[in-house]
């Protein structure tokens, strides 16, 4: 069975809300609705996690933004708001990544699928 399909919305949204969750099961309840969400659930968690930042990293500033207005940072402003160094910020971009990409790509014999 593939990642996406052991959560739907309403269990998704039963982690979230739950009051004694576990934080890891919670943040894969969030990983899920951001990308299979329905627009305003979705577009509610982006808002929130936008918020998050600016509370705990007042000083940081988007660099860019994408074309539907979410902010785009820069690694070495990162790093510095974070107290580590931009190879710490790189290696947890990249564990993001690899968590993404595992969701979706599925090694079956000579090739590789996506779900």
């Amino acid at each position: 069975m593939d990642f996406k399909d052991l959560w739907d919305i309403e269990s998704a949204m039963k982690v979230l809300t739950h009051p004694t969750v576990d934080s890891q099961l919670w943040a894969e309840a969030v990983k899920w609705l951001i990308l299979h969400g329905p627009p305003e659930v979705r577009r509610m968690l982006l808002q929130a996690s936008s918020q998050a930042t600016d509370s705990a990293y007042p000083q940081l500033r988007p660099s860019h933004y994408t074309n539907d207005g979410h902010p785009l940072y820069d690694v070495t402003d990162l790093a510095k708001a974070m107290g580590v160094t931009v190879e710490e910020v790189l290696a947890g971009l990249q564990q993001e990544k690899d968590e993404f990409e595992e969701l979706f790509l599925a090694s079956e014999g000579d090739g590789t699928t996506v779900h």
